[in-house]
């Protein structure tokens, strides 16, 4: 059920946004995505003549600007951010200005503004490395880098503001994996299946570690359908949301049956101890919600994009590689 009209998503132009905002257009919603568009507002071609997206070109730093477009907004769905850790320590006072700084700000500023309902994607990195098989919502949070260190911080900012009329909901989804129209290729299952695609062999460190995944078709489902639950199941909640947690090695194999079995798989030492494993049981429990789409099928789809010529270049273009594009744009 649809609860609002106006909807802004603060990072649309990404790589979860691309799929998302068509889906919000196709329900019915007005859509104004905020973004810097650093890798083109043809993420949209297929929906931009739309007369329900407005495209405001904005860095989420500019409290003046963001000010201006939250008038009449009534859900934001809060997506910015200098995403993953490598993309993260190439500039850490870049990734804090964007991604803590003016965070406070912005929230106080929707409130403000009337906006009822705020959506913040966290992530399931804030939990570090556990040694139970399954993470869940009450553990203690201990963020190993910075980036996942400010997406917790957020989190606490965020919860400060709710009450009954400004509800706020955090998701801590896993890594996404499969296509958009704004391709990322520097993600573990996109990692995988661009180098059987195009190499032919695949190089996995370590292997043992963890590593929960998401379709970007589910996560987007999920962002959507936080504008249709009721105040009351999500006000002041937090919930994981991932698919199972299969090792590296397991998401290699997965690979490697559907690209083809002349795929080699070479495995390398790694002193990367990270392993994740999440429980997404809670939000399957309270919510109903759990994922349609597995990782075989973003593999399977990857594989189409590469071959059908949809992704150009996928091994060396910028665009697809959040760090070789910050650099390419010397994104201050």
């Amino acid at each position: 059920m649809k609860r609002y009209d106006n909807i802004m998503v603060i990072g649309g132009g990404g790589y979860v946004g691309a799929v998302l905002v068509p889906k919000l257009l196709k329900a019915g919603y007005r859509v104004k995505v905020y973004d810097l568009f650093i890798y083109g507002k043809e993420v949209f071609d297929a929906v931009r003549d739309d007369p329900n997206l407005t495209l405001v070109k904005g860095d989420v730093r500019d409290l003046a600007l963001l000010e201006k477009e939250l008038e009449g907004m009534e859900a934001v769905i809060h997506l910015a951010c200098i995403s993953n850790d490598p993309s993260f320590e190439l500039d850490p006072e870049l990734g804090k200005s964007i991604n803590y700084d003016c965070f406070e700000p912005l929230v106080r500023m929707a409130k403000e503004k009337g906006v009822k309902r705020f959506i913040y994607a966290s992530s399931s990195s804030v939990y570090g490395v556990k040694e139970c098989e399954n993470v869940t919502e009450e553990m203690d949070l201990e963020p190993l880098t910075d980036y996942s260190r400010f997406k917790a911080m957020c989190e606490e900012v965020l919860l400060k503001y709710a009450d009954d009329d400004f509800t706020v909901l955090i998701l801590r989804p896993a890594t996404v994996c499969g296509y958009s129209p704004r391709q990322r290729l520097d993600l573990i299952v996109n990692i995988l299946t661009n180098h059987a695609v195009n190499r032919n062999r695949i190089i996995v460190n370590g292997g043992d570690q963890k590593r929960p995944n998401i379709h970007i078709e589910d996560v987007s489902d999920l962002y959507l359908k936080s504008l249709e639950w009721p105040a009351g199941k999500i006000n002041r909640k937090i919930f994981n949301a991932g698919y199972e947690n299969f090792p590296v090695s397991e998401l290699a194999r997965q690979v490697k049956e559907i690209v083809g079995h002349e795929v080699e798989i070479i495995t390398e030492p790694t002193n990367d101890p990270r392993s994740y494993h999440i429980s997404s049981a809670r939000i399957k429990e309270e919510l109903g919600f759990e994922p349609r789409h597995t990782i075989a099928e973003a593999v399977g789809d990857l594989k189409a994009a590469i071959e059908d010529g949809r992704l150009e270049d996928p091994m060396t273009n910028p665009m697809y590689f959040n760090i070789k594009r910050m650099k390419e744009i010397q994104l201050q």
